[in-house]
């Protein structure tokens, strides 16, 4: 059980760092190589996209150290799961919100856009999992 524990941890950081990684990467090749080639318009979607892809990279990181808490002081509870829930939706979210916008920057495809606010449903979802794992976390239990 605890060997499932360690692993599931392993991969949930390292998707993390990996997210981080492609933030600055991306972020990078927009700042270097993509102003080149597309439209001041097509610039900020871009931009948008990447300034979400680091907000949540690092809200994924904040759950994921909160996780480690709660499974360290065995408060395995909602808490546990919120913060699991609130981790891969954070990740799904980046995924599909602003890889939907990289693509679009990139492509100049617009419908690429209309699949956009799945990945912000996934942004508030993991904000409020977030929310209330900290609320079961961190309020006294009777």
């Amino acid at each position: 059980m605890n060997l499932v524990k360690k692993q599931s941890s392993a991969v949930l950081i390292l998707l993390i760092c990996l997210s981080g990684f492609l933030a600055v990467a991306i972020g990078a090749f927009g700042a270097h190589g993509l102003k080149k080639f597309v439209s001041q318009e097509l610039m900020v979607i871009f931009e948008t996209g990447n300034r979400y892809h680091f907000y949540h990279t690092l809200a994924a990181l904040a759950a994921f150290l909160l996780l480690q808490q709660s499974l360290v002081s065995e408060s395995v509870n909602k808490s546990t799961r919120y913060f699991k829930l609130a981790i891969w939706m954070f990740l799904l979210g980046i995924f599909i919100f602003s890889f939907s916008l990289y693509a679009l920057a990139v492509t100049g495809i617009r419908i690429l856009g209309a699949i956009t606010p799945i990945g912000g449903v996934c942004f508030l979802i993991g904000w409020i999992s977030l929310g209330l794992g900290s609320f079961y976390f961190f309020v006294p239990k009777k």
